[in-house]
């Protein structure tokens, strides 16, 4: 059976630590059996979003126009909320 997890935020994130957490979703087993990811965030720049879609061992990350707030959506199976929760949380310090 297929669950999901979502969370919404204002704080902004890193590239980097966004990039580190999609190959981990895209390539890993930490979190559950992952099928799709998808959200938007706020970049470091003022009025830069991060953009992404993943899928099983692929992932994308693109830049796009400001949105009110960021959105994140990852659904699987066995999902590890508590794990997810910690890994975004990261990236968004």
């Amino acid at each position: 059976m297929f669950s999901s997890w979502g969370h919404e935020t204002t704080a902004s994130c890193s590239r980097e630590k966004l990039e580190a957490v999609l190959e981990e979703l895209a390539y890993g087993e930490n979190y559950g059996d992952i099928l799709r990811a998808k959200g938007m965030l706020s970049g470091e720049t003022s009025g830069e979003w991060y953009y992404f879609d993943l899928v099983p061992e692929e992932y994308e990350i693109r830049t796009g126009a400001p949105d009110y707030t960021g959105k994140i959506c990852v659904i699987g199976s066995g999902l590890k909320t508590e794990k997810l929760e910690q890994a975004f949380g990261a990236v968004l310090e």
